[in-house]
């Protein structure tokens, strides 16, 4: 009996995480909006980023191009819990955090080795038809560029 409890109580948390997850402003697809965008010097060209339920957690793919111009896709699973999670396919970085700050917007830190190279909100309209990214960098040379990315959800 106990475990029949145990495991229906486990079911009803997975699916609790995956339908709060679903509600989030954050997930779906999103496309650059080049036109209300302004990157600084050392930022990637995010062109798409995905926010999809993956159990209970969250992953988030990344397709465009490093700021050398190359193509670039990269994938993150975690939680909003402020934690660092690996990222793949990023030769600039190899983990990320995202915590929740309310419920239209997140803190981001972006490390490679341990060390912050990229700090940033990311910031859901309230319509949810849009977000936007701010975040500031550390080049591989120590100087710090800013940039911000609008993206256009599908």
């Amino acid at each position: 009996m106990k475990a029949r409890v145990s495991l229906l109580f486990a079911a009803l948390c997975l699916f609790a995480a995956v339908a709060a997850a679903a509600d989030s402003p954050f997930m779906g697809t999103w496309k650059l909006n080049d036109s209300k965008s302004k990157l600084g010097a050392n930022a990637p060209h995010n062109d798409t980023v995905v926010y999809e339920a993956a159990g209970d957690n969250v992953k988030v793919t990344v397709d465009g191009k490093d700021a050398s111009g190359n193509p670039n896709h990269n994938e993150w699973t975690g939680k909003f819990d402020g934690k660092d999670y690996p990222v793949t396919g990023d030769a600039a970085s190899d983990s990320r955090s995202y915590k929740q700050v309310n419920a239209h917007t997140l803190a981001m830190t972006i490390k490679k080795d341990g060390k912050v190279t990229q700090t940033g909100r990311i910031v859901v309209s309230a319509d949810g038809k849009s977000r936007t990214v701010t975040t500031t960098s550390t080049g591989s040379d120590g100087k710090k560029s800013q940039s911000k990315a609008v993206f256009d959800k599908q």
